[in-house]
């Protein structure tokens, strides 16, 4: 995997993450997922491309969300990322929110708030600018992606079929992201590709 770190970066994020994603079309289910250049929390870029050949999950986040809180609180979502970046799967969290808006956090409050969650993800990435959510089509916190090693969008939607803040339901539910690594993984076909997401809307710039 290529990264690297860069000098600047309210100026250079903007550029790098719309030279990644505009090749691409709109996210949709059963093509080629949109690629993309982000970076994540200590300023080392990260590009889609880098995780060819892997499963990669793409988490769209806002801790300051109840339905998020609702998964990392419960210790649901950290658990899904630890379970499944063991099983080497790649698990991008990525915040779109804007500076100024809910969810937005830079330098060491960002730090805090991941550790705080007691977060797991291989990375989480930072989209002020919006261009990766936008590409990908993500409307709320959280909207979740699957792809597989081919680089083929395999599920996007919600993380599960009940649309609620409340904690008892997360044993309910059926998790679709959980469903379609389990599924893929195992070379079967993916019951459930997409599904409506549900959440706090994506505060974009």
């Amino acid at each position: 995997m290529q990264v690297r770190r860069f000098v600047g970066m309210t100026a250079t994020v903007a550029v790098l993450a719309a030279s990644g994603s505009a090749a691409a079309d709109k996210a949709e289910v059963g093509a080629a997922a949109p690629g993309f250049i982000l970076p994540d929390v200590q300023g080392t870029i990260h590009s889609l491309k880098d995780f060819k050949g892997k499963y990669v999950v793409l988490e769209w986040v806002n801790f300051d969300c109840p339905f998020v809180q609702k998964h990392y609180r419960s210790g649901s979502m950290p658990a899904l990322q630890a379970g499944y970046t063991a099983k080497g799967v790649v698990w991008l969290s990525i915040c779109s929110s804007a500076p100024g808006k809910q969810g937005y956090f830079e330098g060491d409050e960002l730090k805090e708030r991941i550790a705080e969650e007691k977060a797991a993800p291989s990375a989480y990435l930072v989209d002020k600018e919006g261009t990766v959510g936008r590409a990908y089509g993500a409307k709320t916190t959280p909207h979740m992606f699957v792809i597989n090693p081919q680089g083929t969008l395999i599920y996007g939607g919600g993380i599960d079929n009940i649309r609620s803040t409340d904690t008892d339901d997360i044993a309910k539910a059926t998790n679709y992201v959980r469903a379609a690594l389990d599924a893929a993984m195992d070379g079967k076909a993916v019951a459930v590709s997409s599904s409506a997401p549900y959440g706090c809307s994506v505060k974009y710039k």
